[in-house]
């Protein structure tokens, strides 16, 4: 019965996906709201046993997203593109989560720390939402003369680093851990660093075993798969010892085989779009299954209206990351729309605090909530409507 209710509910989302493109709709929008309605909290059509390993297949899925945008990635764009693109991994990040943190003291009446807990989860962008639809312009030829989709590419995957880590020092600052804010700012480049020479080391080797051994293609594809669950599963086990940007260092992996060996990535490239196919059903049904409505009630108006000036905080960030660039002033506005939508960061890690007895717990994992019910659609829409309208 579970396998019959499991196979449905795929067969529903490739139909959801393909109606909502048929409308002029991003395909994801429709499994989100299919993995809603499906999911425990609304009629409760998945296997239990699925959403137990949920997380670990919604890895699985950002995996294979991230090795596609790296192989999607030219070095003389980045190359281009590089400083902007840095800017905007670090700046509306911790712009927004600051001016959260700030606001939700006085706004929703909590401490400080828990307000930067709160601040910190949601300045998080979404690669699981932003990363396909910056890949579908890059497979249209959109973007190339000044490289706006490989500078969202490449800075939603560091965005991510810096506002884990922060939420990790106010998580640790208030269970009154003995933490060190200096040594914690410090592991952020150390994190980064780590990543991207992880990736790029796992790379060679992999160019390596491609030369010297003669493999399908299939197979060269699952053994790369594997090298990025091997070297998220390293994140895990190193994360009290040193930290590692596991996503960047994936997304490294995809750069650097294009580089060194364009003939075998290309065609690579493809066996993960085949696979993304499936991936993709998986990732988004299962983050809408995280989505519990009724909690959204206990957040109320002065949810929306923290997610608002996080929105607003988060715009101007984009906009200062992106002054000195070639980018013309629609193109600066497409940016701020692609680094709007939320989901893959707020779903894993929206009820961590109050799993960690924070008093405000219910409070955070509500406004996490709310986050990916608003941002998530917005931002897809606008990605979809103005991509096709600005980005030349």
């Amino acid at each position: 019965d579970a396998d019959r209710r499991n196979t449905m509910t795929e067969k529903t989302a490739h139909i959801f996906n393909k109606l909502f493109k048929a409308i002029k709709l991003p395909g994801l929008l429709g499994m989100l709201i299919l993995g809603i309605v499906v999911g425990p909290n609304m009629l409760n059509l998945i296997s239990k046993d699925i959403l137990t390993i949920s997380p670990d297949l919604r890895k699985i899925a950002l995996i294979v997203i991230l090795l596609r945008a790296g192989l999607g990635i030219n070095r003389s764009t980045l190359k281009k593109v590089g400083k902007t693109a840095l800017k905007m991994s670090f700046l509306p990040c911790v712009i927004e989560g600051f001016a959260i943190a700030f606001v939700s003291k006085y706004i929703l009446n909590i401490s400080f720390i828990e307000a930067g807990m709160l601040g910190f989860i949601i300045a998080a962008v979404s690669p699981a939402v932003v990363v396909p639809q910056m890949l579908e312009l890059i497979n249209k030829g959109k973007g190339k003369e000044n490289g706006v989709p490989t500078i969202i590419l490449a800075a939603s995957s560091i965005d991510d680093v810096f506002a884990i880590t922060i939420f990790s020092t106010f998580l640790g600052l208030y269970g009154g851990s003995n933490i060190s804010i200096s040594g914690k700012l410090l592991s952020i480049p150390i994190s980064i660093l780590l990543g991207g020479g992880i990736g790029i080391l796992i790379a060679l080797l992999l160019i390596w075993i491609f030369k010297k051994f003669h493999l399908r293609d299939t197979e060269k594809t699952l053994i790369i798969l594997a090298s990025g669950m091997l070297l998220t599963s390293l994140e895990d086990i190193l994360k009290n010892i040193v930290p590692v940007a596991s996503l960047l260092g994936v997304m490294v992996v995809g750069f650097v085989l294009l580089d060194k060996y364009p003939k075998v990535a290309n065609r690579i490239s493809e066996k993960f779009n085949k696979v993304w196919v499936f991936a993709e059903i998986l990732l988004f049904v299962l983050v809408g299954a995280q989505v519990d409505v009724k909690v959204i009630v206990h957040s109320g108006l002065l949810g929306l209206l923290v997610l608002f000036i996080g929105l607003v905080a988060r715009s101007i960030g984009v906009y200062i990351s992106l002054m000195g660039s070639n980018l013309n002033l629609k193109e600066k506005i497409f940016c701020i729309i692609s680094f709007m939508p939320k989901a893959t960061v707020q779903a894993a890690m929206g009820a961590v605090p109050l799993a960690s007895g924070v008093a405000s717990g219910n409070l955070i994992l509500a406004i996490a909530v709310l986050s990916i019910i608003v941002t998530a659609p917005l931002g897809a829409v606008g990605i979809k409507y103005f991509g096709d309208k600005w980005i030349s």
